[in-house]
């Protein structure tokens, strides 16, 4: 795992959480259910078989950052029923996480949830784990106008709703692409890697890529925020 000085969070007073992946462990495989869901969307929509629409979901989401944005482009779906239907899952996969609760609770300063889901889908999530009311706000991609992580307008509005010093904020992501604008506008960068990740796990950890601008990696959200923690003597 890569690590730094953890003396360097004392001047966080901003922190940002992406949803899925990052709150809550990859081996509750929750998303796999959204994944299944975008690809019976896809199939139904568009009349193909599940693995041509398998094909054109993965397709859209490599370029245009989610299947949805995709779907917009190109056949202008309403995102309010495509959101609806591929957030009806089964929430109980992922077990309540009052460790994770503990640490992000006596943080100081302000908590936010940064996702490319919708707000009643990171609320859901966030309620199953027991940590929703230790977040003051939620940014999703309905707020970010549909236009998902890594666009820079995307930070840059969230930036600006929510008056973000990015000198004194940290951003935790499971994808590394996710982190590259943050760096670049000052904020620390903590990537959430699988447990016992190894480097060919090409899903999060893309083969090639430059990871200069992570700054912290760990397989353990909790356990790292529980170190943060200690700096700050709480």
């Amino acid at each position: 795992m890569k690590n730094g000085d953890l003396s360097n969070f004392r001047q966080i007073t901003d922190w940002v959480f992406d949803l899925d992946n990052t709150l809550y462990p990859h081996h509750s495989n929750l998303f796999s259910q959204i994944d299944v869901k975008m690809t019976a969307y896809v199939s139904e929509l568009l009349q193909l078989p599940p693995e041509d629409a398998r094909k054109v979901q993965k397709d859209f989401y490599l370029r245009y950052g989610t299947t949805l944005k995709g779907l917009i482009d190109n056949y202008q779906v309403d995102p309010d029923d495509f959101l609806e239907k591929v957030h009806d899952i089964d929430y109980s996969w992922i077990a309540p996480n009052p460790a994770l609760g503990d640490a992000i609770r006596v943080l100081p300063g302000r908590k936010f949830i940064f996702t490319n889901g919708d707000r009643g889908h990171a609320e859901r999530t966030a309620q199953q784990l027991g940590i929703l009311d230790h977040f003051d706000e939620i940014f999703d991609v309905v707020a970010a106008d549909l236009v998902p992580k890594p666009a820079a307008e995307t930070y840059d509005k969230f930036l600006e709703l929510h008056r973000v010093d990015c000198e004194r904020a940290v951003m935790f992501e499971d994808l590394a692409r996710n982190l590259s604008v943050p760096k670049e506008l000052g904020m620390m960068t903590v990537l959430i890697v699988p447990n016992n990740f190894e480097p060919t796990f090409s899903e999060i950890w893309e083969k090639g890529d430059d990871h200069s601008h992570v700054d912290f990696v760990t397989d353990d959200l909790a356990g790292f925020l529980d170190g943060v923690v200690r700096e700050f003597g709480v």
